[in-house]
């Protein structure tokens, strides 16, 4: 599930020649989402060779995408207070989301609806009310959250520990999997969870948010797989995972059907998920394959000045560095994906003669909300994945030959390639991603 896509176009023209080739660089790292290139330039260069504008947006960037509002707030307050000038009407709106997105994270929900109304009332008098939905959704979800005090968690013990299985979806035989939390209770409703590190948001359908007793809010959502699906937003008061519990969770209340017959057999396990938006709140998050539980601590540690090697995309999903048969890759850790995993249209371009000489094709099938899309793939048996600072040997990978829409998906990394490594750490708070064997 997919919020907003956040594309930049850093015009470079109207900067001095004297600074030109640090301004170009970062530029391009902004306009290729080259985040981690970004945050190497900016922190080696001296912050008086970069343009102004490009200097305190640079640092909007960084604190956004790296998980530190920390610094991208008042960076942001300062764009906008200093910069103004330098934002075209989609520059503006995109700061604006980032910032509001920011301010929310850090429970300042309110400001977010004020940010973002404010902006929007000078947008209305230059573009149609349709376009700026997407933002005015969000104005509106900010705003129905002041009523609440969202992720609010408490631990009853020492550290969290959320129990799991890995359990088998799809065809039979397929040997597709997903992990569904064991030891859950909404409202206090037992029930069974699916957890997907791919899931920007929380989801869950319509008759399951009715039947455990949701408030739903005064606000639209629209939510991105295949294809679109609207829907409404909801609070749960109480969230019990294992025993960590969490008040007032929100929640994407859509259809996730695909709308393909055979698909929708398979769709009760994806019913009810929670993703990478409570992963971020809880900190700090391992997953425990060989002891099938998830490891959260009670206080995480502060952050440190250790070089990130996870970020958010513009796709606003959390993606790592990694590296597949020494290649690097940008990687998203997906447990909903039930399988392998894929890679994309960039690492078929690039290895294609090898691909298309030595590896067999197939036409694989992918089934998500709004639809089902087919893509010819071929598969790359025995790759090795170099990720966390560990390697392990991937029996199979889909290489996929197009894109699916107007934007270029990362890399996805599915649950059985998570489970080769004994753990997965996801560090929330220095952006690091972490393997043990």
């Amino acid at each position: 599930m997919k919020k907003l896509i956040l594309i930049f176009t850093i015009i470079l023209s109207c900067f001095a020649a004297k600074a030109q080739s640090i301004d170009e660089r970062i530029g391009t790292t902004m306009n290729t989402s080259d985040f981690f290139g970004l945050h190497d330039i900016y922190y080696s260069t001296p912050k008086d060779s970069i343009t102004p504008f490009l200097e305190v947006f640079s640092r909007c960037l960084i604190g956004n995408r790296f998980n530190r509002p920390d610094i991208s707030i008042p960076a942001f307050d300062e764009l906008l207070k200093t910069q103004s000038e330098m934002l075209d009407l989609n520059l503006l709106l995109q700061s604006s989301v980032m910032y509001s997105m920011d301010l929310s994270r850090v429970g300042k929900n309110e400001d977010a609806y004020n940010l973002l109304s404010a902006v929007l009332s000078s947008a209305y008098q230059m573009v149609d009310s349709t376009s700026l939905k997407p933002y005015a959704d969000m104005a509106a979800q900010y705003k129905s959250l002041t009523q609440y005090s969202p992720y609010q968690i408490s631990f009853n013990g020492d550290k969290g520990i959320i129990p799991f299985d890995t359990i088998p979806t799809g065809k039979q035989g397929s040997q597709q999997y997903l992990m569904q939390i064991t030891e859950a209770r909404i409202n206090g409703n037992p029930v069974k969870i699916t957890f997907d590190t791919g899931a920007g948001v929380n989801v869950i359908t319509d008759s399951l948010a009715r039947a455990y007793g949701l408030e739903f809010l005064d606000a639209d959502v629209a939510a991105t797989g295949v294809e679109s699906s609207a829907g409404r937003y909801a609070i749960a008061k109480e969230l019990s995972l294992g025993n960590i519990k969490i008040n007032d969770v929100p929640f994407y209340v859509i259809d996730i059907r695909s709308h393909n017959d055979e698909a929708d057999k398979y769709i009760d396990v994806r019913e009810f998920i929670v993703g990478s938006e409570l992963m971020l709140q809880l900190k700090d998050v391992t997953l425990d394959f060989s002891a099938k539980e998830i490891q959260v601590p009670a206080v995480a540690a502060s952050p440190s000045s250790v070089r990130p090697n996870m970020c958010f995309s513009s796709q606003m999903n959390l993606v790592t560095q990694a590296q597949v048969n020494g290649q690097p890759q940008m990687m998203k850790l997906d447990s909903g994906d039930a399988g392998f995993g894929r890679l994309n249209k960039f690492y078929f371009d690039a290895n294609k003669d090898y691909l298309t000489t030595n590896c067999k094709s197939d036409t694989v099938r992918m089934a998500g909300v709004g639809g089902v899309w087919s893509v010819l793939c071929y598969k790359l048996p025995d790759a090795t994945l170099t990720l966390g600072g560990n390697s392990v040997t991937v029996p199979m990978l889909d290489v996929q030959t197009e894109q699916h829409g107007n934007y270029m998906e990362e890399d996805n990394l599915g649950i059985r390639s998570m489970m080769l490594f004994r753990k997965v750490r996801f560090n929330l708070v220095d952006m690091i991603l972490s393997t043990e064997l």
